[in-house]
């Protein structure tokens, strides 16, 4: 199969022989910690969340699974530093059982199937390094559910977002990043996260076209 026709298969949400792919929703680090106001802010952080809980009240329930990915660190070692690079090391973020490090208010009545918190201890970038309440881990809880795509947003595109899909590509998954549900730290590590997405295979795809010919998948009131 060519490039381009697993492209239009993905595109079509079915598998090889035609049939509809099991498909769960992948929200990575919406939280406050990371938007305006923040300790570690994202220029569009807050309109991005905003977007995000409209794409899941409208169209959640075409999703056969929905998870959760926060950053919810306790103490993660040199990750926090008073002065940071900003590469390896950052300000102090996303601290385990502050408000920040909630799902962002917008995402309050969400139920996901799927929760994840991640770097209690150390840098964690990816949601697949997170872990559930009783200690599981999210690729397992996905294929528990026989999902057999992925869909990704969230923040930050150029970080979390991009390690989160490198990493459902490589346990096997087909990604998609919806890219109007995402943004980076700036424009050109924006840039350079979506060629080393493409590079392994994630489509990028704008949330209007992720569930082609059909209506809105949902009430509009969040609920699933």
């Amino acid at each position: 199969m060519t490039r381009a026709h697993r492209r239009a298969r993905i595109m079509r949400n079915d598998d090889a022989k035609g049939h509809p792919m099991k498909r769960a929703l992948l929200l990575v680090d919406v939280q406050p910690t990371f938007c305006e106001g923040g300790a570690l802010a994202v220029e569009g952080g807050n309109a991005v969340a905003e977007r995000i809980a409209r794409y899941v009240a409208e169209q959640g329930s075409n999703y056969d699974l929905i998870a959760t990915s926060q950053d919810w660190h306790i103490e993660p070692g040199d990750h926090f530093a008073t002065d940071p690079d900003f590469i390896d090391t950052w300000p102090p973020h996303g601290v385990a059982g502050t408000p920040e490090a909630e799902l962002h208010p917008a995402l309050a009545s969400l139920r996901a199937d799927i929760s994840v918190k991640k770097g209690h201890y150390s840098a964690a970038y990816s949601a697949f390094e997170g872990v559930t309440e009783d200690e599981g881990c999210l690729s397992d809880g996905l294929r528990a559910a026989q999902i057999e795509a992925l869909d990704v947003v969230g923040i930050a595109e150029s970080h979390c977002v991009l390690q989160s899909c490198l990493d459902a590509v490589e346990e096997g998954w087909p990604v998609r990043c919806l890219s109007d549900l995402t943004v980076p730290v700036s424009e050109d590590l924006g840039a350079a996260a979506r060629e080393r997405m493409r590079e392994a295979g994630v489509e990028l795809v704008d949330s209007s076209q992720a569930f082609p010919g059909e209506g809105s998948g949902g009430c509009g009131c969040g609920c699933r």
